[in-house]
């Protein structure tokens, strides 16, 4: 079933409230003589920074300013992750910051949303122990926000929105993005996967992609304001266009971006193993704007490691893919993410997720110990590793693939690689920083000007996580 996108009439109550607040906030600043200003953080993946990207869109229609500082911000808001019990715990103390602020400040508005307060047991934690939280909205309640911010600023007591739901999609929601040379856009939310150990089906809700014709039309935007980098997003972007009405899937989809006139990169994240198809193989090896850079997470070597995370391939099978991979579209960068101490992950399986990393040499891994999420099948498991074996694997874990990154940057010494500047230093102006088509971070001495422009830079010397170079030319 094609997923649900809200109606025309829907936004525009939403928009009215937008309205309303933009009203409210100019007759502060009128009395005050300053705009309201609001402070967003984000924690965890890339589908929550887009998210961000949203609430700030809806903010500044809304017409609040902006500030990095949480102390003098009349609206601070913590968009969430569920993934990690690290990422949750941050939180938790950046909460605890908060109220010694709010009680020098009872006027600040604080509102925590995102994965993480999806789950009923961490809103009510919330409401319990952090009761200066004045609105809480889940990951559903997204396009609602305008009318959840403007009870918060009209009532007395929290405002809570945590609505379960398979998830729609919103068009409308204005984007406000901190980049203009580059851009996220989700092609799909949720997730139908239900690998043991993970929230996100739980907290994000089931597979749901946009038309198309509402990607090429943000691409064709994004473009025209000076976008010449896209990042194609979803938790699964290789099962994009199942649950539509079309003859289409992400292959297809990819086609279609690389015609685009204007855009120069595409890449994309995150994709599933067990979906990795040869069409799609053959659309990176076919299409000259994608970059030669796949992210594959392979999680564990051991196939009853992975028959338990509910992962559908076992380890010759994803081996065999990369084969492909490697074979059909040369030079590739291959990254991935691994995760250590599954509570049934013997010292044995472990030497087989290191034997993955012998074979395959990832130019980099995102690696993690495993995280009990309450709600998922993996919480009712008994570890079977002490924390110190955990631990143990981990460092070796790190020590392996440490030493293959910097054997996969020392190939790229003498080469002249393309690199999108994107940023500079923040103790040398002179220094600046940007990204190969293959994803690698190169740092070199430029001018500041030559941000959001592509430049020839010669590799000079290699690092364990990025590269040094010499400008070329522009």
């Amino acid at each position: 079933m094609a997923a649900t996108n809200i109606t025309e009439e829907q936004w525009a109550v939403s928009a009215g409230y937008l309205a309303k607040i933009r009203e409210d906030n100019a007759n502060f600043a009128v009395k005050n003589g300053r705009t309201r200003l609001a402070h967003t953080e984000t924690y965890g993946c890339q589908q929550n920074v887009n998210d961000t990207e949203r609430i700030k869109g809806m903010l500044s229609e809304a017409g609040f300013g902006f500030t990095e500082d949480a102390s003098e911000a009349d609206l601070v808001i913590y968009n969430t992750c569920a993934v990690r019990e690290n990422a949750e715990q941050k939180v938790f103390g950046r909460l605890g910051i908060l109220k010694h602020m709010k009680e020098e400040r009872p006027e600040m508005m604080v509102a925590v949303c995102g994965c993480m307060v999806q789950q009923e047991h961490i809103c009510e934690k919330i409401r319990r122990v952090h009761d200066h939280v004045d609105l809480i909205f889940g990951t559903h309640a997204l396009w609602r926000m305008p009318e959840l911010l403007y009870r918060t600023m009209t009532e007395k007591g929290v405002v809570v929105d945590i609505t379960d739901s398979d998830g729609t999609i919103a068009e409308e929601i204005p984007i406000l993005r901190d980049k203009t040379e580059k851009a996220w856009v989700s092609v799909m939310y949720g997730c139908n996967n239900f690998c043991t150990y993970c929230i996100v089906p739980y907290v994000r809700g089931r597979e749901r992609s946009r038309r198309p014709e509402d990607i090429m039309a943000e691409i064709s935007s994004l473009v025209a304001g000076g976008t010449t980098e896209i990042s194609l997003l979803g938790q699964n972007v290789n099962s994009y266009g199942k649950d539509l009405e079309l003859d289409i899937d992400f292959a297809d989809l990819l086609r279609m971006v690389n015609d685009i006139e204007g855009v120069r990169r595409i890449r994309f994240m995150t994709s599933h193993p067990k979906d990795l198809s040869d069409k799609l193989i053959y659309a990176i090896r076919d299409c000259d704007k994608v970059c030669k850079q796949l992210h594959l997470p392979f999680q564990a070597g051991s196939d009853r490691v992975l028959k338990e995370m509910n992962r559908h391939y076992d380890k010759k099978q994803y081996l065999e893919i990369i084969d492909k991979v490697k074979r059909e579209i040369q030079g590739i960068a291959l990254t991935t993410d691994v995760i250590v101490g599954f509570p049934t992950e013997t010292n044995e399986d472990f030497r087989e997720t290191l034997d993955v990393l012998s074979k395959v040499r990832f130019d980099s891994i995102f690696s993690f110990i495993y995280s009990r999420r309450e709600g998922t099948p993996a919480a009712k498991l008994e570890p079977v590793l002490s924390d110190e074996e955990i631990h143990r694997n981990f460092n070796e874990l790190l020590e392996l693939q440490n030493r293959i990154c910097k054997e996969k940057n020392l190939e790229y010494v003498g080469r002249t690689e393309e690199v999108l500047v994107d940023g500079g230093s923040k103790t040398d102006k002179n220094m600046m920083t940007g990204r190969t088509d293959s994803g690698k971070i190169v740092n070199f001495e430029a001018p500041q000007s030559l941000k959001g422009q592509y430049v020839s830079v010669k590799i000079t010397g290699a690092r364990q996580w990025s590269l040094e170079g010499e400008l070329t030319e522009r």
